[in-house]
């Protein structure tokens, strides 16, 4: 299974959402940077991802996007191949 990196805050309901799905699919282990602890790693997210909102997800190499981009993949039927990769 491919490492998956959300980019966080501690108080973000879409990034709870994120996670619960994924923790579904089977995923053990999400890197989380909080971004509202460390905030050069905002600048960070925002220069990989060019998007300013958490949660901002990765999967592998992969950008996922946000919470709704996870749940429109699983719902098109893409989110499993992606983390089986």
């Amino acid at each position: 299974m491919p490492k998956v990196l959300m980019y966080s805050t501690g108080v973000c309901p879409y990034c709870v959402r994120a996670e619960q799905l994924l923790t579904r699919k089977g995923v053990a282990e999400i890197e989380k940077v909080r971004i509202d602890l460390d905030p050069e790693r905002r600048d960070e997210m925002m220069e990989r991802t060019g998007r300013r909102t958490v949660p901002q997800i990765y999967i592998g190499d992969t950008h996922v996007g946000g919470c709704d981009d996870l749940y429109e993949l699983d719902r098109q039927g893409k989110l499993d191949p992606l983390l089986a990769a």
